[in-house]
């Protein structure tokens, strides 16, 4: 057999003949195909610095395209929010975008920014040309009304907290959703980015997807698949002593609780029977400044001292907290109150206040008395009530996170007792910080004792509803975004159902130590109310 003749390649299913010269030519590409592979065996010093074909930087077909939608303030934050006046947010979106382009390299992702209604329509009209698969917002801030527009439009939309930044926002409009049953809406909030990366994947499954699953199905199923099974649940034990609920009812009606809510005041009223007096700051503001500021001195050598860690604030300013300490005691012997709750940044910013109220209402917790944050009646109602039906036990009000990468639940706020036992139980250590959201003032990071069982509750006279989950404390966390106090706890119950009552309730909750869910049934049927369980 010639030379010639051996010399082919198949071609529409004939032989076709090569000539030497093309053969060879042939031959040649395919050893340096074989090289830039590697797959001639080691390769050489020079070939590890040049490939002769790079594979990975290949134009890959993007199957999913993606509109990331920013939802915050400003790049620098300008206002006292969550996560802090000033955080600088270019870094966070620059990690986002990082990971998912590196996670997602199938994926294709365009970038904009929005701090509300009005931003997000003029983004997604600019969309209408080209309209991508789906959306991805994240709630940097808490209150940017970036989500709903983007509902109205139809396409599968991912909603993602950015935790300690948009938390609150994140939790009120996800319930909201889910009230609506949204097909079109799915959320995740963790701190494990691979439980993002699995809930984005939702979106090339829904665009695929030959039956008739939504996408909030999709995204739902990631969340329960993922979502770390229950820990070690059994907590220490605790000798929680409680009132009857008859008793504790009769003693409500004798605790009026001070509000100052703005400059004016008003009418007093009255919450679940508690006496209400509804007084202006100016008398507040004057109580602050009859203090004896030598005796404001004496309390805030005595917190110092007591303090494991003082930390951005002043000499000055813990006698000046100290004073308002002293004022709101003097306000609460005046009129026979046992708690006390004052709209704080109102006050403070509208330059009614001198002081913030935080380390005031730390030591009146302490003492089995109730200093509640922001006006918040609700959480000042559920202090009083339960306070007194555990002895003296100090409500905690705060702004929860929830981590579903973790399975936990956080409890942030810039108040906290570091007596969760009561006025006669032992105390754990704090540390003197300044606010956080404006890094102003004085506020408490109180580091509350792990593997406890809570109970976490409001209680709302206008719907005669009393609203409560429980968990086991695990820790606390030192992240320096968002409020001091964060109680890491393990949610008890049903994770997806802990996301539905947040646009009904609000925010707050008020966390008690001790097992506080049968006491919460007794009291609701003396109050005639229902109780309804969030987990």
């Amino acid at each position: 057999m010639d030379q010639k003749s051996r010399l082919y390649e198949p071609n529409n299913g004939q032989e076709r003949y090569l000539g030497r010269r093309e053969f060879l030519n042939k031959c040649g590409k395919c050893l340096m195909m074989a090289a830039g592979m590697g797959v001639l065996g080691e390769k050489s010093e020079i070939s590890d610095q040049f490939a002769l074909m790079d594979f990975t930087s290949r134009a890959q077909r993007k199957r999913v395209r993606l509109h990331l939608i920013y939802a915050l303030h400003g790049l620098k934050q300008d206002r006292p929010d969550w996560p802090n006046l000033g955080f600088d947010f270019r870094p966070v979106i620059k990690n986002y975008d990082k990971v998912l382009r590196k996670k997602l390299p199938e994926f294709a992702f365009q970038t904009s920014l929005s701090s509300g209604p009005e931003e997000t329509s003029r983004i997604l009209e600019a969309d209408q040309a080209e309209p991508p698969d789906g959306y991805v917002v994240f709630q940097l801030n808490c209150w940017n009304r970036v989500l709903q527009p983007i509902l109205e439009v139809g396409k599968p939309v991912l909603y993602v907290d950015f935790q300690y930044g948009g938390s609150g926002g994140f939790l009120v409009y996800t319930a909201d959703c889910l009230r609506q049953k949204r097909e079109n809406f799915g959320f995740i909030c963790s701190s494990d980015f691979n439980l993002i990366i699995s809930a984005l994947r939702a979106f090339e499954q829904y665009k695929g997807a030959e039956n008739q699953t939504s996408f909030a199905e999709l995204v739902r199923k990631v969340r329960v698949d993922q979502t770390p099974r229950p820990g070690y649940l059994k907590c220490y034990p605790d000798k929680l002593r409680v009132l009857p609920a008859e008793e504790t009812v009769s003693l409500m009606k004798q605790s009026p609780i001070l509000l100052f809510r703005d400059e004016k005041g008003g009418e007093p009223f009255e919450m679940a029977g508690i006496p209400v007096l509804n007084l202006p700051f100016s008398e507040l503001n004057q109580a602050w400044k009859k203090a004896d500021r030598e005796e404001a001195k004496a309390v805030a050598r005595v917190l110092w001292q007591k303090a494991s860690l003082v930390r951005q604030v002043s000499w000055a300013e813990l006698i000046n907290s100290a004073a308002m300490y002293l004022g709101l005691r003097a306000l609460l012997n005046k009129y026979q109150a046992r708690a006390v709750t004052i709209n704080c940044l109102g006050g403070f910013y509208g330059g009614y206040i001198q002081a913030y109220p935080c380390l005031g209402f730390h030591e009146l917790n302490n003492q089995g008395l109730v200093g509640a944050c922001e006006a918040d009646l609700r959480s000042t109602v559920t202090m009083v009530a339960f306070s007194l039906m555990s002895h003296g036990r100090p409500g905690y009000i705060s702004d929860p996170v929830i981590d579903l990468g973790r399975r936990q639940i956080i409890y942030a706020h810039c108040v906290a007792s570091n007596k969760v036992f009561g006025p006669d139980g032992p105390a754990n250590s704090f540390e003197i910080l300044s606010h956080s959201e404006d890094r102003r003032g004085a506020s408490v990071r109180s580091l509350m004792p792990a593997g406890y069982l809570t109970t976490s509750l409001q209680i709302d006279p206008a719907k005669k509803e009393i609203l409560l989950h429980q968990a086991k404390t695990i820790g606390n966390s030192f992240e320096d975004r968002a409020c001091r106090t964060k109680l890491v706890a393990e949610p008890l119950g049903d994770t997806e159902k802990l996301f539905t009552m947040w646009d009904r309730w609000g925010w707050h909750r008020v966390t008690f130590y001790g097992d506080l869910k049968k006491p919460a049934y007794e009291l609701a049927e003396v109050l005639g109310y229902r109780v309804t369980e969030e987990a």
